[in-house]
């Protein structure tokens, strides 16, 4: 919106590669940005991605939190927490509220350090790791499949159906339809036999809670928005720890002194786990629905318009953070924006930390020394998460 030619596209896989610079300049040049050719507008600064995340009345996430989304303008189904607002939000975060408190979560570590040495014990001595294939692919799949009761020999298919729903060719946007959002028809089977087979899982919960909706009818969940719940469920808590796992390979390539001194102090890791998702955040950016005209940087961004929330460019702002492109374990961070902010805080946020810790601790334990094998490294072609499809390393 000022005289600037700085570009900016989550489209563009140069500057997706590495956006850094690309953010810096839009926080310096232009705060309030506007791409005429997807008509879109973008905040960079943290007060302004703040802002957007959490100022419902005038950035609506009711037509969703993707770009994609937004720009379809299609009818968004109920049961996808992060693409509503109150009081249907409330409403449906109170019920997964209850599964995802940090008590519960931290109940689960044993079993993902279990999963953990199921995958990391048959490579030790190996002189190979893949963060993705063996790490980012297996821990969440596996943790999710256990918390919503999916059979072991069916979570691989229950984690590529999410994980192919937010694939996108190189360059371009998702396609996005009424028919597509979701997986939630691969369930089906699953949500029939606990119906009549309840066990202590999450799909069970979801089908025996009573609750009071946004209308003050007390009731169960119906089936197809239990299906919903579900299918959204496996695929946020699939793909973004496992992009968080391979940027955990990278980073710590990169900063081997650090590395080493979290193999000699694991009271560390915890903060090293929340440096990583401020310093490398699988999902950098966020949309939302302008509900209303608003003044931005004297600037009317039309009721009607799509902003896009740069929460890596907030995690790396000057104003927020000091010297805020250097990777510090011992970094006081205080507060990034990876897990949003506001009432849309992703309920997730507990589990993923956990999952990282633990797969960073028992990875030390086994690999203190790894290399990056740059020259069969992938990355993931998605539009909403960034990351690794493939991070091979060389161990000691």
């Amino acid at each position: 919106m000022t005289m600037t030619d700085v570009y900016y596209d989550p489209y563009d896989r140069e500057i997706d590669a590495d956006p850094y610079p690309v953010y810096a300049r839009l926080r310096e040049e232009a705060p309030l940005y506007y791409n005429d050719q997807l008509d879109f507008y973008a905040v960079s600064r943290f007060a302004d991605v703040q802002r957007g995340l959490v100022d419902r009345e005038i950035f609506s996430s009711a037509r969703g939190s993707v770009l994609e989304f937004i720009k379809a303008n299609i009818e968004i189904p109920p049961g996808i927490v992060i693409f509503e607002d109150p009081p249907l939000h409330d409403v449906h975060r109170g019920l997964l509220s209850r599964v995802f408190t940090p008590k519960k979560m931290l109940a689960l570590e044993h079993k993902v350090r279990e999963f953990c040495g199921h995958v990391l014990d048959p490579l030790v001595g190996a002189g190979r790791l893949d963060f993705v294939a063996d790490l980012g692919e297996q821990i969440p799949m596996r943790t999710i499949g256990m918390l919503l009761g999916v059979p072991e020999s069916d979570q691989e298919e229950a984690r590529d159906r999410a994980n192919a729903s937010l694939r996108t060719d190189p360059g371009k946007p998702m396609e996005v339809t009424a028919d597509n959002i979701g997986q939630a028809d691969f369930f089906s089977d699953y949500i029939n036999w606990r119906a009549t087979h309840p066990s202590d899982d999450l799909m069970s919960e979801l089908l025996f809670v009573e609750f009071e909706d946004e209308n003050g009818t007390r009731r169960k969940l119906t089936r197809d928005e239990v299906l919903m719940y579900v299918s959204v469920i496996s695929g946020a808590g699939n793909e973004t720890t496992n992009r968080l796992i391979g940027w955990m390979g990278k980073v710590l390539a990169e900063h081997p002194d650090q590395r080493r001194e979290l193999v000699k102090d694991r009271s560390l890791v915890a903060n090293a786990i929340e440096e990583l998702l401020r310093f490398e955040p699988p999902t950098p950016h966020v949309a939302r629905y302008v509900a209303r005209d608003v003044e931005l940087y004297d600037k009317t961004v039309p009721a009607g318009s799509a902003i896009v929330c740069l929460t890596g460019s907030a995690n790396r702002d000057d104003d927020k953070y000091g010297d805020p492109d250097r990777f510090d374990i011992h970094r006081n961070i205080r507060q990034h924006l990876t897990f949003g902010y506001g009432i849309h805080f992703c309920l997730g946020a507990a589990l993923a930390r956990l999952e990282g810790r633990v797969t960073l601790d028992e990875v030390l334990t086994r690999f203190p020394e790894w290399e990056v094998d740059w020259e069969n490294t992938r990355r993931a072609p998605t539009s909403t998460v960034r990351g690794w499809e493939s991070l091979p390393v060389i161990t000691a």
